[in-house]
């Protein structure tokens, strides 16, 4: 016979795992021992850490589940895919192994969280959820230019990494947008795959360091158009070109490469939790120890926090790392 319980205030009697009743049939629990705020990398594995735990985490996947690898072709560098793995294929894997392990992961997005009151509260727009301990992996999103073609050739010649997609320019023509230090690493890193290198940059000097414009100008497979934007991606079913508009005088030109790569910058997906825990100045989730932030019990993991490494398995790692956190915390305040 399975059990039930009820929530305070609720009203309901919720069947616990092992019911009769089919998983869709039965109600949704509300108060949880953790809940994991992001569905990229760093949230599935703190989800399989946490559920092979036997915490029965919740996920709150957001509208796009599965984060910034749902936007990749395919990837090379992850551990145990020798022939590679589609970035929507990688994360599907990973969800259906958290699933598998007890995880509730529900396609619903975080719109306010408080961590002043004990349990913790997530609201969503599926209702409020109740929580023990919180773990923060909502990511950070790639500014892009917002032009006509751009979104729907991402993952098909146009990239924001490229440490992840780099390698897949040997021996072609690539483009990079941007004039700071994140622009001049990416061109002097696509040096070592493409045949040339061309930096993009809307103003006639760059925000660079001077180390990073040095190396890149000393560098002969780069080179610089100045005072010029991208006006336009140009393709169809993968990127054949940019147009490209001269600030100064007005003119029009299209340019073609084999590839776009955008650097001007990422914003941390912190909004929710401004006032509830702190962010540096850039508005990345501050780190005290580890994975934990100044709030006792909310842990954090991924590119909300990390704003330098930005990989798929960096934040995979710190996922692990949060849930073993937040595992020893529950221990502690049991």
């Amino acid at each position: 016979m399975g059990l039930s319980f009820s929530l305070p205030g609720s009203g309901q009697s919720h069947q616990a795992p092992g019911s009769s009743a089919a998983p869709s049939e039965l109600p949704i629990p509300r108060m949880y021992k953790i809940a994991i705020i992001g569905s990229g990398p760093a949230g599935l594995t703190a989800a399989i850490y946490a559920a092979r735990a036997d915490l029965e985490p919740l996920v709150l996947a957001g509208h796009q589940s599965g984060g910034q690898l749902m936007l990749t072709s395919e990837i090379e560098n992850f551990p145990g895919f020798p022939e590679g793995i589609m970035g929507p294929d990688l994360m599907t894997r990973m969800r259906a192994q958290a699933e598998k392990f007890g995880a509730r992961v529900l396609d619903a997005q975080a719109t306010g969280v408080d961590f002043g009151v004990r349990p913790f509260e997530v609201c969503t727009e599926s209702g409020n959820f109740r929580a023990d301990s919180v773990i923060i992996a909502t990511g950070a999103s790639a500014r892009w230019l917002g032009v006509p073609g751009e979104s729907h050739l991402i993952g098909r010649g146009v990239s924001s990494c490229a440490t992840c997609d780099g390698f897949f320019y040997r021996n072609r023509e690539v483009a990079v947008v941007g004039g700071g230090d994140t622009a001049m690493e990416e061109a002097i890193f696509l040096t070592k795959f493409a045949r040339k290198v061309t930096i993009i940059h809307r103003r006639g000097e760059f925000r660079a360091s001077k180390i990073m414009q040095d190396r890149a100008q000393r560098n002969e497979k780069v080179s610089f158009i100045w005072d010029t934007v991208v006006d336009e991606v140009l393709g169809k079913e993968r990127l054949e070109g940019v147009r490209l508009l001269n600030l100064k005088t007005g003119q029009r030109s299209d340019f073609r490469v084999d590839g776009l790569f955008v650097a001007i910058g990422y914003d941390p997906i912190t909004k929710l939790f401004e006032g509830q825990i702190d962010l540096n100045e850039f508005g990345y989730v501050k780190v005290y120890d580890e994975t934990k932030t100044n709030v006792p019990g909310v842990f954090v993991a991924g590119d909300v926090e990390d704003f330098h490494y930005r990989q798929a398995i960096t934040a995979a790692g710190a996922g692990c790392k949060a849930a073993m956190d937040a595992e020893i915390y529950l221990e502690g305040v049991a």
